[in-house]
């Protein structure tokens, strides 16, 4: 009789080293059967064909094959929707339990349900857990037991359950030996799943500690080498958050609260769920939005009139990136400078955010638009001149981006700042208190 294995799932964990899921599954006395699969139901939505994300993914499974193959094992690369992957690595192995690492998205539970119903009726069980994150779902509660929703004492409370333990590593690197013994199978290449390359070169997964040490005093300008850039292994898995939060603990205070604001907004995304579709102070959902597809297309374009905005706005569409003090400023002129829909901006930010994350884009727009959770109040409205003064004033990032800014083809701005700004606050005031 064969013997039976264990299969472990990789999603957004694309590491070998210090992963939690593959630690229980190395370790829990079957030879493990690692396995990528390649969603169908995700890459067939995708309209850009030379999407980098998935060409990054690409370039992560083929690293983990090289690893395995060096082991003597071999990564089990499929192409298809997660159920029919499963049924078909259930009709070629003895399947005694898969592993995998939590995700908090709704419709990736919606997919690992699926899947677990499926392999339940087999008697498999699906074990799931804690990677992505230090700290999740109800673990940092008010003393009442309810959710935070607001960052500031969420984040203190964070900090003081935070323990060493929360920290403490998960050496799967230490257990090779645990998986499966096969010959090497071949890695779909990008155009066998329906991709091209870009040639985009990404930067390793590792924390450059002189700039976390600095980062406090650097992360505002856009043209300074001041952030980690390390949002895209954070985003698919490809270094450890707990590696990352004991390097950082270390080094800077103000890198670390970043690092907790992210799992701030992955823990208001699982506790209240509606925030994916609307507005989490649901007054908002009222807005009289404008929504003039014309502006939009400007505002995607880079060709609103307004430097810092056309910058930021040029530099995602070229290289999926925008520094996070610009990307604030973006989604502050849309929702209100044009008064469009948050909404419409948070799904153009995912069609090109290489590190695109539902929760983080989720709460940035939220955040910007004065509508979710501890936001910017309505009546703050970004003066994007005034922005640039302070963070850019040498004018170093936009001449970068607006190569055209001096020329007489640059466009005049959409709308002057103090007229926009009015109307915003009479559009939100119409909403909030429809009775003054």
């Amino acid at each position: 009789m064969q013997e039976k294995i264990t299969v472990f799932w990789f999603r957004r964990d694309l590491r070998l080293e210090d992963n939690t899921g593959l630690f229980k599954a190395l370790t829990s006395g079957k030879p493990v059967l690692p396995v990528f699969i390649f969603d169908t139901e995700i890459l067939d939505k995708l309209e850009d064909k030379q999407d980098r994300r998935v060409e990054f993914i690409h370039s992560c499974i083929v690293k983990i094959q090289q690893q395995l193959v060096a082991a003597g094992s071999t990564l089990h690369v499929l192409h298809s929707n997660p159920v029919a992957a499963f049924k078909e690595i259930m009709d070629s192995y003895p399947v005694a339990a898969v592993y995998t690492n939590h995700d908090y998205e709704q419709a990736a539970n919606k997919r690992d349900e699926a899947v677990r119903v499926l392999l339940a009726a087999s008697g498999i069980p699906l074990h799931t857990f804690k990677d992505q994150v230090i700290l999740e779902k109800n673990e940092v509660l008010k003393d009442d037991g309810k959710p935070y929703t607001v960052y500031t004492p969420y984040s203190r409370k964070w900090k003081e359950v935070l323990s060493e333990v929360h920290l403490a590593s998960y050496e799967s690197e230490k257990h090779f030996s645990g998986f499966l013994k096969q010959a090497a199978r071949p890695i779909p290449s990008l155009a066998q799943i329906g991709f091209v390359s870009s040639g985009y070169s990404f930067g390793p997964p590792e924390l450059d500690r002189t700039i976390a040490s600095r980062y406090d005093q650097t992360r505002d300008y856009p043209e300074l080498k001041g952030t980690t850039g390390l949002s895209i292994h954070l985003r698919f898995g490809t270094l450890s958050i707990r590696k990352l939060v004991k390097e950082v603990k270390a080094l800077n205070a103000v890198l670390l609260n970043e690092l907790i604001w992210r799992e701030f907004y992955m823990m208001i995304l699982w506790q209240f769920p509606y925030v994916a579709e609307g507005a989490f102070k649901k007054q908002y959902d009222r807005i009289p939005w404008r929504n003039r597809e014309d502006e939009f297309a400007l505002w995607t374009e880079g060709k609103t009139g307004y430097p810092i905005v056309d910058a930021g706005m040029r530099q995602l569409n070229q290289t999926g990136y925008m520094h996070n003090r610009v990307r604030m400023i973006t989604a502050s002129f849309l929702t209100k400078h044009l008064l469009i829909d948050w909404r419409w901006g948070e799904h153009y930010f995912a069609t090109k955010l290489l590190d695109y994350d539902l929760a983080a884009n989720n709460g940035g727009w939220q955040w910007a638009a004065g509508c979710g959770c501890d936001a910017a109040p309505y009546f703050r409205v970004f003066n994007p001149t005034l922005q640039t003064e302070k963070y850019d004033p040498k004018l170093e990032y936009v001449n970068r981006w607006v190569t055209d800014l001096h020329s007489l083809a640059y466009p005049t701005p959409m709308v002057p700042h103090d007229l926009a700004r009015k109307r915003c606050l009479e559009a939100y005031k119409k909403c909030l208190y429809p009775k003054t």
